[in-house]
């Protein structure tokens, strides 16, 4: 079958022909349906040797779509031909954290060697894939797996980050949105969908910010030198109760801990360069603001996320390549030209 697969340090992505997998004791074999292309695996094929941790070759792709085609022995709770989505973060499904579904935070994962899909075991950048669990695929019933697909991690982290703050997002509250691209624009329908704040949304340019509009923002501010003030002439004294970053380098985190208020939420999501950090301490941080970096979602929230799917809430931005087309879709990523979400379709 045809892979998309990192094979070389430092090199470009390629597509490979490799085995078709066979389901194990307990696993489930998707023929994929779509595929999802994240700014996580540009990251992660940025790190030089002496970090970089995933295995070669690593078949990418941690947001997936799939029909089940096979069970492996003992393998129950899904039946062969279901449209599902894929859970990513797995993690032992024993510890206290995996039994609140929250297997994102599963302490146990690391020593135990389990890793996500595209980010250490095989992803869904393929014809087929191998789901190490029938725990982590959520049934989609009709949804297009396309539309869909981007909501395994696109939309799982900022809802995740989001559902956290909704006690914080009264009337006449206002949500700061740092990026309006891949997840950006998905958290800015749900913060519309779950909460009555004013939506503001900062992006680099005219473009970006247009499109921060079309996706429900009421205000689009562009992330330059003054953007701090610019915020806080819409916001007031109180500043922002929430901001989300989903860029995550200096200068944004920068301008979020700025336009943070009092008692505010300060959400860090974005990877940046991996060494960028926010000031916090006396004198630094407004008073009671707490700063997070928060990590995917439980398995619970992804049920949530494909509920509201099926309510029609969404309107995901999605560019389809084909599979011989994808090392393209990541060359598109690096460049920052993609609108919304590449999603690949073997």
């Amino acid at each position: 079958m045809k892979a998309i697969q990192y094979t070389r340090i430092g090199a470009e992505p390629e597509v490979t022909e490799i085995e078709t997998p066979t389901p194990g004791p307990g696993e489930v074999l998707l023929k994929v349906t779509a595929a999802g292309v994240c700014h996580s695996d540009d990251f992660i094929m940025s790190l030089p040797e002496e970090q970089y941790v995933y295995g070669l070759p690593l078949t990418l792709g941690h947001e997936g779509a799939g029909t089940v085609v096979e069970l492996g022995e003992g393998a129950t709770g899904i039946e062969v031909g279901t449209n599902v989505v894929v859970y990513g973060p797995w993690g032992c499904g024993t510890c206290w954290q995996c039994a609140q579904g929250a297997e994102n935070y599963c302490p146990r994962a690391a020593e135990l060697g389990i890793r996500p899909p595209g980010l250490g075991a095989p992803g869904a950048l393929a014809e087929y894939m191998i789901v190490d669990s029938p725990r982590h695929l959520v049934p989609i019933g009709d949804l297009d797996p396309v539309t869909t697909v981007p909501l395994t991690d696109a939309g799982l982290t900022p809802y995740h980050a989001i559902k956290r703050s909704l006690p914080k997002l009264r009337g006449g509250s206002t949500a700061v949105v740092i990026g309006s691209g891949g997840l950006g624009h998905v958290a800015i329908e749900l913060l519309r969908h779950l909460s009555p704040a004013r939506v503001v949304a900062l992006d680099v340019s005219e473009e970006k910010l247009e499109f921060a509009r079309s996706v429900g923002a009421h205000e689009a501010v562009l992330s330059d030198a003054s953007a701090i003030e610019t915020v806080r002439k819409i916001t007031g004294p109180g500043g922002a109760a929430l901001v989300l970053d989903f860029v995550g380098y200096q200068p944004t985190i920068d301008i979020a801990m700025g336009v943070a208020g009092t008692a505010s939420d300060v959400t860090i999501v974005g990877l940046g360069d991996g060494v960028a950090h926010a000031k916090v301490g006396f004198g630094q941080t407004p008073f009671e603001a707490t700063v997070t970096a928060p990590y995917w979602g439980s398995r619970s929230e992804l049920i949530e996320l494909i509920d509201l799917a099926h309510q029609g809430i969404f309107d995901i931005a999605v560019e389809r390549f084909a599979l011989d087309d994808g090392v393209e879709a990541y060359r598109r990523l690096a460049a920052g030209t993609l609108r919304g979400r590449a999603v690949i379709v073997p």
